[in-house]
């Protein structure tokens, strides 16, 4: 069900009802990167892919889809897994604290 479909049923407001759902499924798909790490995030899902901007230390990221990719090893353990962040931004799982060894969201 689509954040456009729910309706409160409880006679509160709407409004807050959808905000509220909003606000937990944003916080759900936001995953810390490892602490002290700056993470490169990539072209594409592979070290072999360009390096388009590097996120600092403390930053989190939202996963839009995840793919396999070239084999990592980081502080999450070693994984093939690359994390979709945006349009052609994609980060190595093995730095997402994502607690999972699995894909977490739908594939690219």
């Amino acid at each position: 069900m689509s954040v456009d479909q729910l309706t409160d049923t409880t006679g509160g407001d709407e409004k807050a009802t959808t905000e509220a759902v909003t606000t937990a499924a944003a916080a759900a798909g936001s995953y810390p990167v490892a602490p002290g790490y700056r993470l490169n995030v990539r072209s594409g899902p592979g070290t072999g892919y360009s390096i388009v901007r590097t996120l600092p230390e403390g930053s989190r990221v939202q996963i839009r889809c995840q793919t396999p990719g070239t084999r990592v090893s980081g502080p999450y353990g070693t994984s093939n897994i690359w994390d979709g962040i945006g349009s052609g931004q994609y980060v190595s799982d093995a730095y997402v604290r994502t607690g999972s060894d699995g894909y977490v969201a739908p594939r690219c």
